[in-house]
């Protein structure tokens, strides 16, 4: 009986604790309710002050650090405020203003993998003006290095100023070739580059593993496969933006890719860009060459000191004799927003920031990227020698490769395409393996089977876009021609 007294009390006192708790949740939520309703009456009640002046925004850092002194001393009503963002975003807010009808800047600096998202509906909803009329009007086409249009222009016409070229030549470590007696002007393929490069990887380490090999790359780097694959002549859409990507050229550069990372006969290794790790087995001598565009010297330079003196730049090698020496990787525009209601005098600033000498001048010496304004390559600043690539002048030699560029495209679904081919290398590296077959000759054929299975997931998708299906022509058939 005692016991069930006191569960009863107990259980009594804890109702009326409940009861006590419940109570005093209840005033609190209520005095949070009333708190809330309050605070949003009172926000309610300022004026909501959009932002005054031109507004532009970009996901560059080091771009902004070059801009705010050149439009320091502009008047203030051309003078762009300018935000800098993260490149998601930017791109989440452009996206959301070009679709959704909200604010957005009225200069948008935009990387290309961003600016191709504004091209996936029909031409009238792109959310940038249409340069085209200006820019032929003003004789800007043939002052603009004309490849680096590509990107930023979408069924003929032409939606950005293009910030740069950004030409690729192979970075190699001129203490170790030079020592070996190589002359790299003779190297005008990469199977010469092969051959004369191969004795370099003689040296192994105590377990029989190389110490050295000759190329930084590896199937499942999607930016480099484009850049090769681009540098062929081949790619993923063609010059109309058809998807393109079974074709030989690309099943040849794949399959000799493969040849490169794999089996008896390796050449490349995986020395990541952008680590720690990555940069240390570069300054150890690990890979002996890299990719790089002109804004990868200034990474190496920020980040690989101990390089500094050691490391020249040779144009790409063609594919074939008398091919393409050069390729592309990166690119950034400047667009107008079409929502703005002064787009003539948006494009007077646009032209100010972009075509002027100064950027010009400042782009490469800061930060060794080279304009594409034809009329400023004469400027000595890109002639001036360069202590970190050992006295080159390597400005120079960037601009004389910057009009064989590639062409590329402006298709949203480049990047789908990209990951598809990243996909179709690596399957075809699993294949090399299992077979034993490192050949290019012998994983063509396998290379021209996956590539047609990522060619048709491409497609697949552009299908599902009734804009672009309408603009695009009816697919070829084994003949070539349409059905």
């Amino acid at each position: 009986m005692a016991y069930f007294q006191r569960t009863s009390a107990s259980t009594h006192h804890q109702r009326r604790s409940a009861s006590s708790v419940s109570s005093g949740v209840s005033i609190g939520v209520a005095a949070i309710a009333i708190l809330a309703a309050v605070s949003s009456i009172v926000v309610a009640s300022f004026p909501v002050r959009p932002p005054t002046g031109v507004q532009m925004w970009t996901f560059a850092r080091l771009h902004k650090q070059l801009y705010d002194p050149l439009i320091a001393n502009w008047p203030a009503q051309s003078r762009p405020q300018i935000t800098l963002m993260s490149m998601p975003a930017l791109e989440r807010r452009m996206l959301q203003g070009f679709l959704a009808e909200s604010p957005t800047a009225d200069l948008i600096e935009a990387e290309r993998r961003v600016a191709a998202r504004a091209f996936v509906g029909p031409l009238e909803s792109v959310g940038f003006v249409d340069l085209t009329d200006r820019l032929k009007s003003e004789g800007l086409l043939d002052t603009i290095n004309a490849p680096s249009f590509g990107p930023w222009s979408s069924r003929g016409r032409i939606f950005g100023l293009p910030h740069d070229v950004h030409p690729v030549m192979l970075g190699y470590r001129a203490d170790i070739v030079e020592a070996a007696g190589i002359d790299v002007t003779t190297i005008e393929t990469w199977d010469d580059f092969v051959r004369v490069f191969a004795p370099l990887m003689k040296d192994v380490n105590t377990d029989g593993t190389r110490k050295r090999y000759l190329l930084n790359l590896w199937a499942d780097k999607d930016d480099l496969l484009e850049l090769l694959l681009l540098q062929a002549g081949g790619g993923f859409f063609g010059e109309d933006d058809r998807v393109c990507i079974a074709t030989p050229i690309n099943a040849r550069v794949i399959s000799t890719i493969v040849s490169w990372c794999h089996g008896p006969g390796r050449i490349a290794a995986d020395a990541p860009d952008f680590t720690a790790s990555g940069n240390q087995l570069k300054s150890d001598g690990y890979v002996l060459a890299a990719f790089m565009p002109d804004w990868m010297c200034n990474i190496w330079k920020n980040e690989i000191p101990s390089l500094a003196g050691k490391v020249k730049l040779m144009p790409l090698h063609a594919w074939e004799r008398g091919g393409r020496r050069t390729s592309v990787w990166g690119g950034t525009m400047l667009g107008i927003s079409r929502a703005s209601t002064n787009q003539d005098e948006l494009w007077k600033i646009a032209k100010q920031l972009y075509i002027s000498p100064e950027l010009a001048r400042s782009l490469y010496s800061t930060a060794d990227i080279v304009t594409p304004i034809r009329t400023f390559w004469s400027d000595p600043v890109f002639d001036q020698p360069d202590p970190y690539f050992a006295n080159q002048s390597k400005g120079r030699d960037y601009l004389n490769l910057a009009p064989d560029v590639p062409a590329r495209t402006s298709s949203p679904y480049n990047t789908l395409a990209k990951l598809r081919v990243q996909t179709a290398a690596l399957s075809l590296a699993a294949y090399a393996e299992s077979s034993r077959r490192y050949r290019p000759e012998e994983l063509e054929e396998r290379a021209m089977v996956l590539l047609k299975e990522a060619e048709s997931q491409v497609q697949t998708q552009i299908n599902r876009n009734v804009f672009l299906k309408q603009t695009q022509p009816e697919p070829l058939n084994s003949e070539g021609l349409g059905s």
